[in-house]
């Protein structure tokens, strides 16, 4: 293998690089093959992960949320990642647009009208009128919760354990090196290469996932404008077109390329955003993001522990209900991007506190998600209408986006935008920002999936990065051609199943970050500074 890198002008760990490669090509291969038995499998898999561990991934995820908070808030914060000289790398602003863009942009982009009008029309909780205040209470809280601080605690804590093991203990630029006060130098035989290898191919599982859902809505916003035909042949070409955009970003790097693509996305993002509001009820959609603060608040608790537990006695769905659609997808498949994310922003946030890194990266993009979701989940709602009496004013307009909804996710948000002025402007641009959030995500996880090959932060041939991006373009269009019509019911379910070793392996990180943590006498060593080895 290491002749054959040398041949290809690669610098990476052959073994790494060509089992991941190779994985991906048979999985690819077989996709072709034989779509209809993959299909089958992966949806067994999902029904009977969410009817027996549904659980674990709503307890999982609300303890990393609590065990974060605790580091944060403890002795520990004060730990600088990366010596006590370091300094971040980029500023306060740069460092939030890069990892927003790499993160969730195209899912806020894709959910930020759909969801709460899902939740509005179908309520999650039994015995809710639909189109009731209640139900846009209801609705409004869960959106937030799916996409706030629960999110990105699953983010943060691959990220804080990426930082804290390879800026402080030295260790390579790759999954297993956070498994050190687990396994210790087993990270460098074969159990850490097949946990590097398996991160990979998650990454790229998930990515793909993402890639494809932003393809659905370009397409259904392209058939809204100019009546291009929704169709498995026109999202191929969607993703071969972007792919090639996120490609030339690859090749300029992560400054040059991810940065200034960060950069212009969140800005035209946060432009889309105000316009909604200042073409919109502005009095009513100001009054609303105070308001939704509190209903965030307020519903956290209860939301973070509800695990459906009656949804045998109040329907027939086999026991689970809402939330194995739900609550558990998001899990499952926020996690399997979780070590692109969290080697990215571990990354870009070299010289930070683990408490500044932390509270930020919880915290700053919730904040954002919870002000899009309220301009744009109240907006579609007000216009669908809230309650009997504003049904009844609207007439026939009443429920027009729920419909949109029931007939097209991704139709959802252009819909909504026939209501403002301008349009199809605006539409188009929606075009845009989701297409450009597709080249952040694209660009920013071929980057880390070569760092997780090479070990190293710093890029190896442009040749060897276009090769993920390829990739990941090509397992997108694969994946969107196994889901067919069925479309976003088939992407749960691959991701559902890739996502769950993966759970347990992020699980697994909490451990190995708190005995790394406790195995450094902090009263003993200067804050800033890696232990010394005979402390390990």
């Amino acid at each position: 293998m290491e002749a054959l890198a040398r041949k290809l002008g690669l610098r990476t760990n052959p073994t790494i690089f060509f089992t991941s490669a190779g994985i991906m090509i048979l999985f690819l291969v077989v996709l072709l093959i034989a779509p209809g038995p993959i299909g089958e499998a992966f949806g067994a898999g999902r029904e009977w992960i969410v009817t027996n561990l549904g659980w674990f991934f709503i307890f999982g995820v609300t303890s990393w949320v609590a065990f974060l908070l605790w580091v944060a808030l403890s002795r520990f914060g004060a730990i600088r990642l990366g010596g006590n000289d370091a300094k971040p790398a980029y500023s306060n602003i740069s460092w939030f647009t890069m990892l927003f863009a790499g993160g969730i942009g195209t899912v806020l982009m894709f959910w930020g009208v759909a969801e709460p009008i899902s939740h509005f029309s179908s309520p999650p909780r039994p015995n809710v009128e639909p189109y009731s205040v209640e139900a846009a209470d209801d609705a409004m809280s869960f959106a937030i919760y799916h996409l706030g601080l629960h999110t990105w605690a699953i983010f943060t804590m691959p990220g804080l354990a990426f930082a804290y093991f390879i800026y402080r203990y030295d260790l390579p630029m790759r999954f297993s090196s956070v498994f050190y006060p687990l396994i210790g130098d087993r990270i460098y035989g074969p159990l850490g290469k097949t946990l590097d290898v398996f991160a990979i191919l998650g990454t790229l599982f998930g990515v793909a996932v993402s890639i494809g859902l932003g393809t659905q809505q370009i397409n259904a916003g392209l058939t809204e404008l100019f009546g291009i035909p929704d169709a498995v042949i026109t999202k191929v070409l969607i993703i071969a077109i972007l792919t090639a955009v996120a490609v030339g970003s690859i090749v300029a790097g992560l400054d040059s390329g991810v940065k200034r693509l960060s950069n212009i996305n969140i800005g035209m993002a946060v432009g889309l955003m105000v316009f909604v509001l200042f073409t919109g009820s502005t009095v009513f959609l100001l009054r609303a993001v105070v308001e939704t603060f509190g209903l965030y608040i307020s519903n956290l608790l209860p939301m973070a522990f509800w695990n459906d537990t009656l949804a045998s006695y109040t329907g027939d769905d086999g026991g689970w209900g809402w939330q194995g659609s739900w609550t558990v997808f998001y899990w499952a498949w926020t996690v399997t991007w979780s070590p692109f994310i969290g080697i990215f922003v571990a990354r870009i946030s070299r010289g930070r506190t683990i408490r500044e890194f932390v509270l930020g990266v919880l915290f700053a993009p919730s904040i954002f998600t919870l002000i899009w979701f309220a301009i744009f989940g109240w907006s579609a709602m007000q216009i669908d209408g809230i309650g009997p009496e504003a049904r009844e004013a609207l007439g026939e307009q009443a429920g027009m986006l729920s419909q949109a909804v029931g007939e097209s996710v991704p139709l959802a948000m252009f819909a909504f935008f026939e209501n403002f002025p301008g349009a199809t402007l605006i539409q188009g641009l929606a075009v845009v920002i989701v297409a450009i959030f597709f080249a952040t995500s694209s660009d920013s996880a071929s980057l880390v999936v070569d760092m997780l090959c090479t070990g190293s932060p710093d890029p190896g041939p442009w040749h060897q990065r276009v090769f993920w991006g390829v990739s990941e373009g090509m397992l997108a269009a694969m994946l969107i051609v196994l889901a067919g019509d069925a479309g976003l019911t088939a992407l749960q379910e691959v991701i559902t199943v890739v996502g769950l070793p993966m759970f347990i392996l992020v699980f697994a990180m909490m451990f190995a970050l708190f005995r790394g943590l406790a195995q450094e006498k902090i009263s003993e060593v200067r804050v800033g500074s890696p232990p010394r080895p005979e402390q390990l």
